[in-house]
């Protein structure tokens, strides 16, 4: 164990000679460490967390398609969501989202 802090107080000596070095290094793990939890954060969110619905199997996606011009998978306006929602006959719930 007495090697150990040795190695930890020859590590702090050396560090403090080259204050440049010491704050790159430093800078550059904060920004790595930083970037990384993002990104696993985002994904994790995006892709691993469940939906917050009890049967997100029965969830379904419903898109337009404008002939007029040659656009498939639109999203649906408002207007056209709302008359769908009151003419729905086989939807349990319906909702919408931009």
């Amino acid at each position: 164990m007495d090697r150990f802090f040795h190695d930890i107080r020859y590590s702090i000596r050396t560090l403090a000679r080259t204050p440049g070095f010491t704050l790159i290094a430093v800078l550059t793990l904060a920004l790595g460490i930083g970037v990384n939890t993002t990104i696993f954060s985002v994904v994790y969110h995006v892709l691993m967390k469940p939906l917050p619905v009890e049967e997100p199997e029965r969830l379904v996606h419903i898109w337009e398609t404008n002939t007029k011009h040659n656009i498939t998978q639109a999203g649906a306006s408002v207007r056209n969501f709302a008359d769908r929602r009151s003419q729905n006959r086989v939807f349990e719930a319906m909702a919408g989202y931009q």
